[in-house]
C-alpha cells in the first residue's frame, strides 16, 4: 500500500524537488512532477507566450493529487475506515482520482454524476473499479451538482460507515496542492502572474497560497465559466464542465485574486481546438479556457512577465464534445470565435456576462450585498 507523507516547506525553491523519494513502481507514485511546456507562436503573438503546467501527465489529471491527499487524511483522522466505502459527487476528473485513491487504499468507491459526463469516462470509470450512480433530474435552482449532492446524501444515510470527500469545502482539497506550486517554483524559478480555473476552489487556492509565499507580488488570475455563480454570477445552464459551480464552495479563496475571467464555451472550444493544432498539446473545457486567457496576458503585459497556467488535464475524454464536430455545429460551438480582448465589467452582481468578460473587482458573493445588487443586472455583449 503506498503512503503519502508530507514534507516540510523547504527554505529556497531549489531545494524544492531536491532529494524527493516518492514510490513510482506504484500507480499513486506516478501522480505528479509533471512537466511544463511553453506555449508560444502560433498560439500566441510573436516573441510573447506563457508557460503551462500539464496534469494531464498524472493517470487521471489534476485531481489524483487531491483524491488520494483527502483519502490519506480522512484515513489518518479515522474519519475513514478501513475498507469503508468512498461516496462522493463529480463530473468526471475528481472520479478517477477516487478509483486510483480507492485501489491505493483499498477502499470501494460510488461516483454520483449526471447525463453530461461522457460515456467514455463513465466506461474508464466502471473500468478502473467504481461504481457509477447516476441522477435523472437536475435540482430546480442547483441544477445537476445540488442534484448530484442531493444523492449522494441519500447514499450516505443508508450505508452509515461510508465517507464523503466533499471536495467543496474539504481543507485537505487545496492542501493537496502545495506538491504542486513547489514543482512551479522548481521548474521555472520566477513566477509572476498565475492564471488558474476555478471550480470547487482547490487547486486555486492550494496554488496560489503557496505561491504568494514564494512571490508575494504574484499577480492571481481566475478564469470561470459563464453561468457560474462563484465569483457573482446569477446561476444559468452550462455546458462547460470542470470548472465553474452553481452552488458556493467554502474552498474558494476570494481575498487571493486580483481579476477574474469569464469564459463561454465556444470561445474555450476554439482555444482548445487552435492549442491541439498549433502546439500539439491541449484538453478539455478547462484547458481552452485558461489558454485564452493566459494568451491575452501574454500579448497585453510587459513582455518580461513570466505567465503560468495549469491545464487540468488532457483531450482524450473530450474527443466526443469539445474535439466532435457533429456536437459543436449541436450546441453552436463552432461559429463564434472569440474576441481579441475581453469586454470589461465593474460588478459582477450588477451585469449578466454571455462571452468572455474580464472584471478586476473580486469579492465574495456570500457576504452581504447591497440590496440593488441584482435590480439593475443588464446583459454584456
Amino acid at each position: 500500500m503506498n503512503q503519502l507523507t508530507r514534507t516540510p516547506v523547504p527554505v529556497s525553491p531549489a531545494q524544492l524537488l531536491a532529494g524527493a523519494r516518492r514510490p513510482m513502481h506504484t500507480p499513486a507514485g506516478l501522480v505528479g512532477d509533471t512537466p511544463v511546456l511553453w506555449i508560444g507562436e502560433p498560439f500566441t503573438a510573436p516573441g510573447r507566450g506563457f508557460w503551462a503546467k500539464l496534469e494531464g501527465h498524472n493517470p487521471g489529471g489534476i485531481k489524483d493529487r487531491t483524491a488520494l491527499h483527502m483519502v490519506h487524511e480522512a484515513r489518518a483522522r479515522g474519519q475513514l475506515r478501513p475498507g469503508a466505502r468512498i461516496v462522493e459527487s463529480t463530473s468526471g476528473t475528481l472520479g478517477l482520482g477516487l478509483a486510483l485513491a480507492g485501489a491505493t487504499f483499498g477502499h470501494p468507491v460510488t461516483v454520483v454524476t449526471d447525463p453530461g459526463m461522457e460515456p467514455l469516462m463513465t466506461g474508464l470509470l466502471t473500468a478502473y473499479g467504481a461504481d457509477v450512480d447516476l441522477v435523472h433530474r437536475p435540482h430546480p435552482a442547483g441544477g445537476w451538482q445540488q442534484s448530484r449532492r442531493h444523492r449522494v446524501e441519500e447514499l450516505l444515510a443508508v450505508q452509515p460507515e461510508a465517507w464523503c470527500p466533499d471536495q467543496y469545502n474539504n481543507p485537505d482539497n487545496v492542501a493537496a496542492y502545495a506538491p504542486l506550486a513547489h514543482e512551479l517554483t522548481a521548474q521555472l524559478g520566477r513566477i509572476d502572474t498565475l492564471v488558474v480555473s476555478v471550480g470547487t476552489g482547490g487547486h486555486s487556492a492550494g496554488i496560489a497560497s503557496v505561491l504568494r509565499g514564494f512571490f508575494p507580488r504574484l499577480r492571481v488570475v481566475g478564469v470561470d465559466t459563464t453561468g457560474s455563480t462563484i465569483f457573482g454570477q446569477p446561476a444559468a445552464p452550462r455546458l462547460m464542465r470542470g470548472l465553474g459551480s452553481s452552488i458556493y464552495p467554502r474552498n474558494v479563496a476570494y481575498h487571493l485574486f486580483d481579476e477574474v475571467h469569464w469564459v463561454a464555451a465556444p470561445e474555450a472550444v476554439w482555444a482548445a481546438r487552435r492549442l491541439a493544432r498549433d502546439h500539439y498539446t491541449t484538453g478539455g473545457w478547462s484547458v481552452g479556457a485558461v489558454a485564452l486567457v493566459a494568451r491575452w496576458l501574454a500579448r497585453t503585459l510587459p513582455a518580461e512577465e513570466r505567465i503560468v497556467t495549469v491545464f487540468p488535464d488532457g483531450p482524450q475524454r473530450y474527443v466526443g464534445t469539445v474535439f466532435d464536430d457533429a456536437y459543436g455545429r449541436e450546441h453552436h460551438l463552432l461559429d463564434r470565435l472569440p474576441a481579441e480582448d475581453p469586454d470589461e465589467i465593474d460588478d459582477p452582481a450588477r451585469q449578466v456576462v454571455t462571452r468572455w468578460t474580464r472584471c478586476t473587482r473580486v469579492t465574495d458573493p456570500t457576504r452581504p450585498a447591497t440590496p440593488d445588487a441584482l435590480s439593475t443586472a443588464g446583459v454584456a455583449r
